[in-house]
């Protein structure tokens, strides 16, 4: 678990506000000497954010090198649970992410959303990060509160070479939900066509019970629809529906996918 920050400040015009201003500009020198002169090595602003945190987010290697060298709290926390290295990997800082890793950050903490470094680093398409913390244990199969995985995130976005990168690193072929369901959606071809290269499952289900034919039904996508169906996709798959009714985007999913499209094989379906 991520720790929070341990001290907030209570007067932003003074020498903490002025060390973590410091910090963030790169002044290595005048940040130490307000270290030196007793300010808490930890002291956060009223967001959580640190001197770690903040020159993280601007790439200032040498500060975070120095800081984490004067055992500066590596895994402290904003207020959103967001870590230096969270930080670095939604900025897309390389080296300050390799930096804070090789110094013992949790490549796996989660923010209060369940967002993960290497899902910030997928989303923002920021390669160099993805693999080196796929490189250093990072975890895939690690969701948002809202199911989204880091391969979901980048298919969405579309971040093809991360979208390689993390199918190429999936040696388990657990974290494709809901990346198929998103292809479908997108009615993209090339990334369906990517992620049952090696899975011939086409009816994997999200975690409501619904297959990718149900949302490429629902949404008219006859080229991802005709792919699933010649790999097999069930047409009478019936969504699982726990403890209520699901619904995407206001259309009720607890019926097959010919429920909602008439395109399947040509034929019109009444």
């Amino acid at each position: 678990l991520s720790l929070p920050c341990s001290q907030v400040l209570a007067q932003p015009s003074d020498a903490n506000a002025s060390y973590l201003r410091a910090a963030r500009a790169g002044h290595l020198e005048k940040a130490l000497d307000y270290i030196k002169n007793g300010v808490d090595i930890n002291i956060c602003n009223q967001n959580g954010l640190n001197a770690l945190h903040l020159a993280s987010k601007e790439g200032h290697v040498e500060v975070v090198s120095e800081l984490l060298q004067r055992e500066a709290n590596v895994d402290a926390a904003t207020k959103k649970g967001n870590t230096a290295l969270h930080i670095a990997s939604l900025a897309g800082q390389a080296e300050v992410v390799k930096v804070l890793v090789t110094n013992g950050a949790n490549v796996n903490a989660q923010s209060q959303n369940g967002f993960t470094p290497l899902y910030m680093a997928a989303q923002e398409n920021h390669l160099e990060v993805v693999k080196f913390l796929l490189d250093n244990g990072a975890s895939q199969s690690l969701a948002t509160e809202d199911g989204f995985t880091p391969l979901a995130v980048a298919l969405q976005q579309g971040h093809d070479q991360v979208v390689s990168l993390l199918l190429e690193n999936d040696t388990k072929g657990k974290v494709r939900l809901p990346a198929l369901h998103i292809a479908a959606r997108k009615d993209d071809t090339k990334a369906a066509a990517l992620l049952l290269q090696n899975d011939n499952n086409a009816d994997i289900e999200s975690k409501s019970g619904f297959t990718p034919l149900h949302i490429a039904a629902h949404y008219g996508n006859i080229n991802v629809a005709t792919l699933l169906l010649n790999r097999a996709a069930a047409v009478d798959f019936t969504a699982r529906v726990r403890a209520r009714q699901y619904d995407l985007e206001s259309c009720d999913f607890s019926r097959s996918p010919t429920a909602f499209s008439g395109f399947y094989t040509g034929v019109p379906v009444s």
